[in-house]
């Protein structure tokens, strides 16, 4: 499975919003690796097991807890804004990749596009249509929230 989609960081239609700088945006990535809770509904904790500060790249091997299931996963910010998630498969997941990646098209315009894959066979009864697109809502709108709650961030100067 692959989806892919953009979210807009500053929306020049709503000028009386705050201006997001793609330094503040590289922050709230880092941020959103080091402290997934305040990012992910449900997500009752994470441990990070190793962090790995490089010249280029934040690294992080991590484990998340859901309550009834935990999820490994390992982690790399890089300094020009691009996070890349890599999950290992469990029992109840696929393996999986999400790549967040800073857009900067203009002066001031700033995009995230985020882009999931998953090992999981697109052929297979497993993700039939209906599953796919309510997956996919679900993490439009998870994204959504993460820009927003980086916003929330810049706007408290946490950023």
């Amino acid at each position: 499975m692959r989806f892919e989609h953009l979210v807009e960081v500053n929306d020049p239609l709503q000028p009386l919003l705050t201006e997001v700088s793609r330094e503040q945006l590289c922050r709230g990535l880092v941020r959103r690796a080091e402290r997934p809770a305040e990012f992910v509904l449900g997500l009752a904790g994470a441990t990070i097991e190793e962090r790995i500060e490089a010249p280029d790249a934040l690294r992080l091997s991590r484990t998340l807890d859901f309550g009834s299931f935990k999820v490994r996963d390992r982690v790399r910010v890089t300094r020009d804004g691009v996070s890349v998630t890599d999950i290992e498969a469990g029992a109840t997941h696929a393996a999986g990749r999400l790549t967040i990646r800073i857009e900067q098209p203009a002066s001031g315009r700033l995009f995230l596009r985020f882009t999931y894959e998953s090992d999981e066979d697109e052929g297979s009864d497993v993700l039939d249509a209906v599953t796919r697109r309510l997956r996919e809502q679900a993490y439009r709108s998870a994204d959504i929230d993460t820009v927003w709650r980086i916003r929330d961030l810049v706007e408290r100067g946490e950023l």
